[in-house]
């Protein structure tokens, strides 16, 4: 029973790796293609996104060398290479992501353009693989079986198992938690400052052509501020899953099977975000003006139709 358990688990697990890091792979593709395409990049807050896009990319890359490498070529040394590289991507992600929600929350509350690209990249950059370089030095990374076919390289330890508890959570979740909720209620807030300012220009407490702008403002901007809100979520269950590491020697496949699928989501949420974002921003301005194109040419063409018309 318990055999045919974890085969069912293994098989589970393996299909729904695919289809993630597969989906991961292919939307941050798409959403970076959008960007060249459209010539995006030309403005500092698609590059920001484009950064955090391409950081996702990278991890889900690192995902796939984690199924390929481990278990069939599997060395210490390979296995600490793939754990810096997870541990790496991770932190680009969550900076990059940090450093978008400032510059979004600048423009949108204050009205203000942060012109600090090369800090953002620089900071992105050097300060995760200072970090992933921590657990080298304590030798801290190793395997853990995660299914019978599967094992995954990260700050597991070998027989450092205490001290590579505390690392996971000084090193990444505590610091990833804290930066995500903070980021989230940043967004949050500005989005409802944006509604506010809508809202009143609605009732004509401010002018149209300032609540215009406002409103094509949040509607801009939404897309991206769902960044930090859904990283929030998606690192809940890695969470709770180092959590229970740290308080139990026997993992649960149960929990590293959600925790590494949601893992994988916040790489497809990032392309997906940003697809959305792109689609709001550039097509539907276009089908409105569109629209209201024909509406003026449909009332032009029936005013003169009425205009030339005789009485019987």
């Amino acid at each position: 029973m318990n055999s045919s358990g974890d085969d069912s688990t293994s098989i589970l697990y393996d299909i729904t790796f695919i289809i993630t890091v597969c989906g991961s792979v292919l939307s941050c593709l798409a959403a970076a293609i959008l960007v060249f395409v459209l010539k995006l990049y030309r403005r500092v807050v698609y590059r920001l996104a484009l950064y955090q896009v391409l950081a996702s990319l990278a991890f889900a890359i690192v995902e796939v060398l984690q199924a390929v490498l481990i278990d069939k070529f599997y060395s210490p040394a390979s296995c600490a290479a793939i754990g810096w590289l997870t541990l790496y991507a991770q932190w680009m992600k969550l900076l990059f992501t940090a450093w978008v929600t400032l510059h979004i929350f600048c423009f949108g509350v204050f009205r203000k353009t942060l012109k600090l690209e090369v800090l953002y990249v620089a900071t992105s950059l050097i300060v995760p693989a200072v970090i992933a370089s921590v657990p080298l030095v304590t030798s801290t990374y190793g395997p853990m079986r995660v299914t019978r076919t599967s094992s995954l390289c990260y700050i597991f330890g070998n027989e450092t198992k205490d001290i590579a508890a505390v690392e996971r959570l000084v090193l990444w979740d505590v610091p990833a938690l804290i930066t995500l909720f903070a980021a989230s209620i940043a967004m949050i807030s500005m989005v409802l400052k944006l509604t506010n300012k809508v809202c009143r220009s609605r009732l004509k407490y401010t002018s149209l052509d300032e609540g215009d702008q406002f409103s094509k403002a949040l509607r801009h901007l939404i897309p991206l501020a769902a960044f930090p809100i859904l990283f929030f979520v998606f690192i809940i269950p890695q969470l709770a899953l180092n959590i229970f590491l740290a308080i139990t020697t026997t993992p649960s496949r149960e929990l590293f099977f959600v925790a590494l699928t949601f893992i994988s989501l916040w790489s497809l949420a990032s392309g997906v975000t940003l697809i959305v974002h792109i689609t709001i921003a550039k097509c539907f301005p276009k089908m409105r003006k569109q629209k209201r194109n024909t509406a003026e040419n449909i009332s032009l063409y029936t005013s003169h139709s009425s205009s030339t018309a005789r009485p019987a």
